[in-house]
């Protein structure tokens, strides 16, 4: 008598598991991410495009973006909109880049000693609220009317945003690392730039990425002062004559330029941080 044949077992169907859209901190494609972005881009202009295309909006408060589009190439050909954009990027990465020379360090041992902490920081929150635009007078008779007072009017409207933003990041370094490395024996200026350094770095970038940002908003107050040229300048001039669509384009063109930035630092983020993405 022959045993019975055993009966195929087959595998239960493997269920393909798709990303849930609206997951708390959950994750999506990359494809999708990018189909997000750009639709979330599009759309301000599409309604834009709809809304001047049916004759809503009276063109000499809001032009078309084809009329501003065909702005941008006059300016381009004629008016010198490369070397406007030149200087304001010169100017906004200066006053960013002595912001940051300043307030990085005095941000770190801000956070990492109380006593400096105690003694700087109701300063730097008493000043940090004072407009920008309040101190031109102050740095046309100090300075000047040259480049140097654009550039420290940046500097006004970002330092003590960022020397508090540097801080708050130092201080979210845990103590548990401190105290390791003082466990092993290492000195506070070993601790500072061996442990406190090091940890908050990420979060050290995500700050400057963010003061960035804020730097290009200064940019049309800072141009206030004698400017001749730059993006700022020219919304500024173009206010006079009434030319919005050369308003649009440069408000635009600053924006453009502020993304592609602050792009620039989430690349730089990534490639530094591998880690932070998982």
């Amino acid at each position: 008598m022959t045993a019975p044949l055993p009966r195929s077992v087959t595998a239960p169907p493997v269920s393909v598991r798709r990303p849930r859209w609206w997951t708390i901190r959950g994750e999506l494609p990359r494809r999708s991410v990018w189909l997000l972005g750009a639709g979330g881009l599009l759309a301000p202009f599409v309604l834009w495009w709809a809304w001047t295309a049916l004759g809503l909006a009276d063109p000499l408060f809001l032009p078309s973006p084809l009329a501003m589009l065909e702005r941008i190439g006059r300016w381009w050909s004629a008016e010198g909109l490369l070397q406007d954009i030149g200087i304001s990027v010169y100017r906004v990465m200066a006053g960013f880049a002595l912001s940051a020379l300043l307030a990085v360090p005095l941000g770190l041992y801000m956070g990492t000693y109380r006593p400096l902490q105690a003694a700087l920081e109701p300063l730097t929150d008493f000043i940090r609220y004072m407009p920008a635009v309040a101190f031109i007078p102050l740095v046309m008779l100090w300075v000047g009317i040259d480049e140097g007072a654009k550039i420290v009017i940046i500097f006004i409207g970002t330092f003590f945003q960022m020397v508090l933003m540097v801080a708050e990041d130092v201080r979210r370094v845990p103590m548990a690392q401190i105290e390791a490395a003082q466990t092993m024996g290492a000195s506070r200026s070993e601790i500072v730039r061996l442990v406190i350094l090091p940890a908050a770095r990420p979060a050290l970038l995500d700050t400057l990425r963010i003061t960035c940002g804020w730097a290009w908003t200064y940019l049309v107050v800072a141009e206030l002062v004698a400017a001749n040229s730059g993006l700022g300048y020219a919304i500024l001039k173009a206010q006079r004559y009434m030319h919005t669509d050369k308003i649009f384009a440069g408000i635009l063109l600053i924006g453009l330029i502020g993304l592609l930035t602050d792009q620039a630092f989430r690349l730089v983020s990534r490639r530094a941080f591998p880690w932070l993405r998982k």
